[in-house]
């Protein structure tokens, strides 16, 4: 017997979160390439990547369920092989 519900779950959370940080990257870069380090460039990343998140969550959830449902189906994903 196979932990299939537990491997979904941990897949889900692992596409979640990876969906999140491609959908945040880009203002994080910008803000790298225009700040120098230091608390400044902290507070604005942390600023930035609040802003690019807030409104996207859904669809990185939305990207996340459809990943990890096709990922099982097809016997793609490592643990969910039949």
């Amino acid at each position: 017997m196979r932990p299939r519900f537990t491997l979904g779950l941990l897949y889900l959370f692992a596409f979640f979160f990876l969906f999140c940080l491609i959908l945040v990257l880009p203002a994080l870069w910008e803000v790298l390439q225009n700040l120098p380090p230091g608390p400044e460039q902290q507070e604005a990343a942390r600023e930035a990547a609040r802003n690019a998140a807030s409104g996207k969550l859904g669809l990185a959830f939305a990207l996340a369920t459809a990943a990890t449902g096709i990922g099982m189906y097809k016997g793609w994903l490592p643990g969910t092989r039949p």
